[in-house]
C-alpha cells in the first residue's frame, strides 16, 4: 500500500514538473518574440488544464495554478525577476487559474472514477460469461464423454468375456464400434486442447496473418484423414485473403462444423464450404442439404446443452460439446458465429474481422 502512494506522489510529481518546466520555456521563447504577457497566461493555464487531467488528486492542480501566477508575476511581468503582488488584476488571475485547477480536477476526477467503476462491471460481467461458459462445458463434456466410454468398456468386456463364442463377424463389429469411438473421444480432446490455447486470464487469442485458402485447404486434410470418404465443395476468393487469427484453432472450428454437417445432418448432397468477405471481415459458411434443425433449438445450440434427438446411432454423440467451443474460439477472435435454417438442410456460419 505504502509502496503504491509512493508512486503515485511520485508519478503526479513527474507530470506536474514536466509540463511546467515545459510550459515556462514555451513562454520564454513567445515572451521574447511578443512580449505579451496574455500568451504566457495562456500557456500556463493549458499546462493546468494537462496537470489536473493526468494527475490523479486536487493538489497537484492547486500546486500547478499557484507555481504559474508566481512564474507570470516574476518571470514575465515588468519589472522582471521581481515579486510584485500589487500589480492590477493579479489577484483575479490567481482566482481565475486556481478555479480553472479544481474544476478540471474535479470533472476529470469524476471521469476517472466512472471509468474505473465501469471497467469493473464489465470484468464481473466478463468473468461471469466465462464462468458460465466452463460450467456449460464441464457439463457437456461429463455427458458426452460417458457414453463412448460406456459403449467401449461394454464392447471390450463383451470381447473379452464371450471371444470363444463370438463368430468372425461379430469380433469385427465390436471392434470397429471400439475404434468410432476412440476416434470419437481422441476428436473431443483435440476440441478440449484448443480451447486451452485461449489465454486462461482473458478471453483474447494470439493471432497472426493467415491465408484463408491454407487454413481451409489444411483443416479439409485433417478431417478427411478421420473421414476418408466425406463429400466436400469448396469456393474461396479469387484473391488472396490475409486474416488475422489463431490457425489452429480456426481450423479446429472448421473441423467441428463440416463433421456435425457429414455425421449429424445426413446430408444427401456434398457439403459445401465458402469463403467470402466484405470491406471489414472475412465470412465462412459451411451448409448441408440433410434434416435440418428445429427453430425452436437454435438458442440452445452454442450453450453445450443441445444434442439431436433421433434414432441414428450418432446421436448418442451430440454435438453441443462443438459448437459451444466453435463459439469460444470465435468470440476470442472478436467475431460471430450464427446459424441459419434452410428449406433443406442448415448453413453455420463465422465472420472473421480483417483487422487485428
Amino acid at each position: 500500500m505504502f509502496n503504491s502512494k509512493l508512486k503515485e506522489t511520485l508519478y503526479n510529481l513527474c507530470i506536474t514538473a514536466t509540463l511546467l518546466l515545459s510550459a515556462t520555456g514555451f513562454s520564454f521563447f513567445f515572451h521574447l518574440v511578443t512580449q505579451n504577457v496574455a500568451n504566457v497566461t495562456i500557456l500556463y493555464i493549458l499546462a493546468l488544464v494537462l496537470i489536473a487531467r493526468f494527475t490523479t488528486h486536487y493538489w497537484p492542480g492547486i500546486v500547478a495554478s499557484l507555481v504559474g501566477v508566481v512564474c507570470v508575476n516574476f518571470l514575465f511581468t515588468y519589472p522582471y525577476y521581481e515579486l510584485n503582488f500589487s500589480l492590477k488584476g493579479y489577484p483575479l488571475t490567481f482566482m481565475g487559474m486556481l478555479t480553472i485547477a479544481l474544476i478540471t480536477s474535479t470533472t476529470t476526477s469524476h471521469m476517472k472514477t466512472q471509468s474505473r467503476i465501469i471497467h469493473e462491471r464489465e470484468k464481473l460481467l466478463l468473468e461471469a460469461e466465462k464462468e458460465k461458459m466452463r460450467a456449460n462445458l464441464l457439463r457437456a463434456v461429463s455427458h458426452d464423454l460417458r457414453t463412448p466410454l460406456t459403449s467401449i468398456i461394454g464392447a471390450s468386456s463383451t470381447y473379452l468375456e464371450h471371444e470363444a463364442r463370438l463368430k468372425p463377424n461379430e469380433q469385427l463389429d465390436l471392434v470397429q464400434h471400439i475404434h468410432e469411438d476412440a476416434h470419437w473421444l481422441l476428436n473431443m480432446v483435440e476440441n478440449l486442447l484448443s480451447v486451452t490455447r485461449i489465454h486462461n486470464n482473458s478471453t483474447t487469442v494470439t493471432k497472426s496473418l493467415e491465408p484463408v485458402e491454407e487454413v481451409l485447404s489444411e483443416a479439409i486434410f485433417r478431417l478427411k484423414k478421420r473421414i476418408p470418404d466425406a463429400s466436400i465443395t469448396v469456393k474461396v476468393p479469387d484473391e488472396l485473403l490475409m486474416i488475422p487469427m489463431d490457425a489452429m484453432l480456426i481450423e479446429q472450428v472448421l473441423i467441428n462444423l463440416l463433421e456435425n454437417a457429414i455425421i449429424h445432418a445426413h446430408s444427401t448432397q456434398p457439403i459445401e464450404c465458402t469463403v467470402d468477405h466484405d470491406t471489414d471481415s472475412a465470412i465462412f459458411h459451411v451448409r448441408d442439404y440433410g434434416i435440418g434443425i428445429n427453430s425452436e433449438h437454435i438458442d440452445h445450440l452454442f450453450d453445450g446443452t443441445y444434442s439431436l434427438n433421433t434414432s441414428s446411432p450418432d446421436s448418442k454423440k451430440g454435438f453441443g460439446i462443438g459448437l459451444s467451443i466453435c463459439q469460444t474460439i470465435i468470440v476470442a477472435h472478436n467475431g460471430t458465429l450464427w446459424v441459419t435454417p434452410n428449406a433443406i438442410g442448415t448453413t453455420f456460419s463465422f465472420k472473421l474481422p480483417k483487422e487485428a
